[in-house]
């Protein structure tokens, strides 16, 4: 039997990437210190760890304390207040050194003595604000790493003004949505966390099944498929990968078929596939700023 490829859009997984080095691909050029920087949205975020993770990782949690607002003041210019990179220097929480590194004796002398060549100034701290820094950025990396950890904090920490016009313009959103008619009132129907997963991935907020391979939710997309015959069925659609499509039709009937080749031919529909191509595009900004508007549809 011959097989056919069918790469089917699946909504998109926040998956942990090995970053570049502490000095890495990015040379951080000398800026403020992030205190007399602007504020961003969507950088609100803990400065300290969750105690799940200030425990897991085995850190002292005084030493985390201090080590954040420290890391804020002399790195966070650079590296960004949450230390996940600008674009003046690389993301330390997963880069190859802090994944490496034990006690800080990989990233101890990074921080003590800079790397000139690399455009990282050396940074005038004690040994103990060192070894405090290190502590809170293990922290960091130990969160990344194990979600269950993560502290979640204010999600709407974005422009709604910025978000309604990203919904109304760049996004595209309201050719499919509309404040007054379908996400009327959603703002009061889900609690910030829970309405920016919503609209960020819908499948999953569907139930959608996910998986490699694997169609999305029969409620989330309609398939029509044509037999040699010439007979067409169509309804939602239960599976479809390289060997074998299935379908239930108005009825509740259930229908599956061997694919051989382009036959019999399939045609999928699938509403949420927007969803999937902007979330490639988004930015942080751009996530908070839409969550926060939508968060005002009362």
């Amino acid at each position: 039997m011959e097989r056919i490829s069918c790469h089917y859009p699946v909504a998109a997984a926040l998956l942990l990437a090995v970053g570049a080095p502490l000095a890495g691909q990015l040379p951080p050029k000398p800026g403020p210190d992030a205190t007399s920087l602007p504020s961003t949205p969507g950088t609100k975020a803990t400065i300290t760890g969750s105690p799940a993770a200030i425990a897991a990782s085995k850190q002292d949690p005084a030493a985390v304390a201090r080590g954040g607002p420290l890391f804020v003041a002399k790195c966070g210019g650079c590296h960004g207040a949450t230390a996940k990179g600008t674009n003046r220097a690389p993301d330390l929480v997963r880069s190859l050194l802090m994944l490496n590194d034990e006690k800080g004796l990989l990233v101890g002398p990074v921080i003590r003595n800079g790397r000139p060549d690399k455009g990282m100034p050396k940074v005038d701290l004690t040994e103990d604000q060192i070894s405090d820094i290190v502590a809170w950025l293990h922290v960091q990396t130990y969160a990344a790493d194990h979600r269950g950890t993560y502290l979640f904090l204010d999600a709407l920490t974005g422009d709604a003004k910025k978000g309604e016009s990203y919904f109304n313009g760049a996004g595209g959103c309201n050719k499919c949505h509309s404040a007054t008619g379908d996400l009327k009132g959603i703002g009061a129907k889900y609690d910030a966390h829970d309405l920016q997963g919503r609209w960020l991935q819908p499948r999953r907020a569907a139930g959608g099944r996910g998986g490699r391979g694997a169609a999305p939710a029969a409620s989330a997309s309609t398939v029509t498929v044509t037999l040699k015959s010439g007979q067409v069925l169509t309804g939602s659609l239960e599976r479809l990968d390289d060997f074998n499509v299935a379908l239930r039709d108005a009825a509740g009937d259930y229908h599956s078929f061997e694919r051989n080749g382009d036959s019999p031919k399939v045609e999928v529909k699938d509403p949420l596939r927007a969803h999937v191509e902007l979330l490639r595009k988004l930015t942080d900004t751009d996530i908070h700023n839409v969550t926060a508007y939508l968060e005002t549809l009362k």
